[in-house]
C-alpha cells in the first residue's frame, strides 16, 4: 500500500487541498463564510440547478433509449451481434471533447441538420442531452444487459403457467431481479453527466454551464479561487454521496447474481413484434451512435472544393493565427507518448493497490479502497490547476517536466485498473500460494508463477482501459499541457475555439484520428475479453 498511498497523497490530496486552502484561507484565516456567500449567488444557483437538472434529464433519456437495447443484446441472437456490441461501446471510451465535436458536426452551425432542414440544436440544451445519451448508451447496455442475459427465462414461463399474464410475470419475476442493475446503471450515468465538462464546454458555450465547466471558468478565466474552492467542495460532497449509493447498489446487485442461471438465453427473434423491436434498436444505434461519428468523419474530408485530404495535410504545418507553437499533427505523437507513460504508472500503482486490497485488513483496507475512488469525485480541472500551484518548487518542481501530464492522466486510470484486476485477484485460490511457499518458492516467485499467469489477461485489459482513458483525458490536461506539446483533446478544443473554416476542418480531422485510435484500443480489449482458453483458469 505504500506506493499507492504516497502517489495519491502527493499527486491528488496535496493539489486539491492546496486549491481549497488558497480559496478559503487566503490570508491565513479560514473564511468559511464564503461558502454561504458563494452558494447564495444567483449565477451559482443557476449553475447548480442546471447541473442537477441536465444530469437527471440525461439519465432518464439514456434509460429510455438504452433499456430496449439492453434487452435486445441480452435475449436476441442475430448476425453481427458481437461487432455491434463493440460499436456501441466505442463512444464510452472516446474523449468527451470528441463527443461534443461529433454532435457539433451533426447539429451545429453548418452541420448535417442545419444543411438539410435549417435546424440547429447546439443553441439549446438538446444537443447536450443527446451527446450524453450517445456517451452513456453502453453503460446501460453493458450493466443491465449483462445481468438480463443471465436471468433464466423459465422463471417467467413458470409464472405464466400458474396463470399470470405476460406483463404480471415480467413485473413480479424479472423486474425485481433487474432493479439493482438498472439502479447501478442509472447512478453511473448520473455521475458521468453530473461531472460533464468536455461535452458542455463544446456544446454549451456561454449559455450553459455545469459545476465542472464553472470551476474551469472561475480558475482559468476569472482566477477566482474562493468560488472555485467552494464549487469543488460541493461537487466532492455530491459525487461522494453518489458513489456511496452506487456502492450499496452494487452489493445488492451481487446478491441478485447468485440466483441467475448460467446457461445462455439468447435466441433468434420470433414474431413480428420482436423483429420490430430489433429493427427499432438497430435504427436508434444508427441514428444516435453511427450517424454522429459518420458525420464527423465526413466533415474531416469535406472541403470548400469538394472531398479531399486538405484538412489532414494542414495538420502538418503551422498557420498564421498562432493557435499552436507546433504543427497540430504533433499532438498525435504527444498523446501516444503521454498515454503510454500514464498507462505504465496506472498499472504499477493500480496493480499494487489491487494486490493490497486482496488482503483482509478491516477498516484500513476499506478506507484505502475509498481513497482510490476519490479522483472520480473531484473535478479534474481542480487537480490540473492544483498541479500548477503545488508542483512548482523543490523538491518537486515538475511544471517544466513532461511527466506532469502522464501523472495527472494516471490518476484517472488507476481506478479502472483496480476495478478490473481486483475481482480476478480475489478469485485466486490462496491455497495455490501456500502450496508454492511449502515447495520453497519465495513470495516474489510465487507471484510470478501462480498469480501472474492467472491475472495476465486482466492486467492487459486494465492496461488497455488505462490507455484509452489517458488518451482522452481533458479536464486536467488542458491546464498542464505545455503550448509546444498539446495532446489530441487539447488540440481539438483549441482549434474549435478559433474561428475559420480551416480550423474547424482540422478539428474534425484530428477528432477522426483520435476516434480511430480509441476504436482500435477498444477492439483490442474486446479481443482480449473473448479470446479465452478453457485451461487458463
Amino acid at each position: 500500500m505504500a506506493l499507492p498511498v504516497a502517489f495519491f497523497g502527493i499527486f491528488f490530496a496535496w493539489p486539491v487541498v492546496s486549491i481549497v486552502d488558497r480559496g478559503l484561507r487566503p490570508d491565513g484565516a479560514w473564511r468559511f463564510g464564503r461558502i454561504g456567500e458563494t452558494l447564495s449567488r444567483p449565477d451559482i444557483l443557476d449553475v447548480l440547478g442546471f447541473t442537477v437538472w441536465q444530469a437527471l434529464a440525461s439519465t432518464g433519456l439514456t434509460l429510455l433509449v438504452a433499456l430496449p437495447g439492453a434487452y435486445v443484446f441480452a435475449r436476441f441472437d442475430f448476425p453481427g451481434k458481437s461487432v455491434l456490441r463493440a460499436v456501441v461501446t466505442v463512444p464510452f471510451v472516446l474523449p468527451t471533447v470528441l463527443v461534443g465535436t461529433a454532435f457539433l458536426a451533426l447539429v451545429g452551425r453548418g452541420g448535417l441538420t442545419d444543411e438539410l432542414w435549417g435546424l440547429r440544436l447546439d443553441t439549446g440544451v438538446w444537443a447536450i442531452l443527446l451527446a450524453h445519451v450517445f456517451f452513456n448508451y453502453a453503460v446501460v447496455v453493458r450493466t443491465v444487459g449483462g445481468l438480463w442475459s443471465q436471468l433464466d427465462p423459465r422463471q417467467e414461463e413458470v409464472a405464466r403457467v400458474l396463470g399470470a399474464s405476460r406483463w404480471t410475470a415480467w413485473r413480479t419475476v424479472t423486474l425485481p431481479a433487474l432493479v439493482p442493475a438498472v439502479a447501478a446503471a442509472a447512478l453511473m450515468v448520473f455521475l458521468f453527466t453530473f461531472t460533464s465538462f468536455g461535452v458542455v464546454q463544446i456544446l454549451g458555450g456561454d449559455a450553459y454551464s455545469t459545476l465542472e465547466a464553472e470551476i474551469y471558468r472561475q480558475t482559468a478565466r476569472l482566477l477566482d479561487l474562493p468560488t472555485a474552492a467552494v464549487l469543488t467542495l460541493v461537487q466532492f460532497v455530491a459525487v461522494g454521496a453518489i458513489l456511496g449509493v452506487h456502492a450499496r447498489t452494487v452489493r445488492r446487485r451481487e446478491t441478485a447474481l447468485r440466483l441467475v442461471a448460467p446457461e445462455r438465453t439468447a435466441r433468434r427473434p420470433r414474431g413480428a413484434g420482436q423483429w420490430a423491436l430489433l429493427a427499432g434498436v438497430l435504427a436508434s444505434v444508427a441514428l444516435l451512435i453511427l450517424l454522429p461519428l459518420g458525420v464527423l468523419v465526413e466533415r474531416s474530408f469535406a472541403g470548400p472544393d469538394g472531398y479531399g485530404l486538405r484538412y489532414y495535410r494542414a495538420l502538418g504545418s503551422l498557420d498564421e493565427s498562432g493557435t499552436f507553437l507546433v504543427p497540430p499533427l504533433e499532438a498525435i505523437g504527444n498523446s501516444l507518448r503521454y498515454a503510454v507513460a500514464a498507462t505504465a504508472i496506472a498499472v504499477l500503482v493500480g496493480g499494487l493497490a489491487a494486490a493490497a486490497l486482496t488482503r483482509r485488513a478491516g477498516r484500513l483496507v476499506r478506507g484505502f479502497d475509498a481513497l482510490l475512488m476519490l479522483p472520480l469525485g473531484v473535478s479534474a480541472v481542480t487537480v490540473g490547476f492544483g498541479f500548477l500551484i503545488t508542483l512548482d518548487e523543490p523538491p518537486l518542481d515538475l511544471r517544466a517536466s513532461w511527466i506532469l501530464v502522464p501523472l495527472a492522466q494516471a490518476l484517472v486510470g488507476v481506478p479502472f485498473v483496480v476495478r478490473t484486476m481486483l475481482p480476478v485477484l480475489r478469485a485466486v485460490d490462496e491455497r495455490l500460494r501456500e502450496a508454492a511457499a511449502v515447495l520453497g518458492a519465495s513470495p516474489r516467485r510465487a507471484w510470478r508463477e501462480v498469480d501472474l499467469p492467472l491475472v495476465r489477461r486482466a492486467l492487459l485489459i486494465a492496461a488497455g482501459f488505462a490507455f484509452a482513458v489517458s488518451l482522452g483525458e481533458f479536464g486536467a490536461t488542458v491546464f498542464i499541457a505545455r503550448p509546444d506539446s498539446p495532446t489530441l483533446p487539447v488540440a481539438v478544443a483549441r482549434l474549435l475555439g478559433r474561428p475559420g473554416e480551416l480550423n474547424y476542418g482540422q478539428a474534425m480531422a484530428l477528432s477522426t484520428i483520435l476516434m480511430v485510435v480509441c476504436a482500435v484500443s477498444l477492439l483490442l480489449l474486446e479481443r482480449l475479453r473473448t479470446d479465452r482458453t478453457s485451461g487458463e483458469f
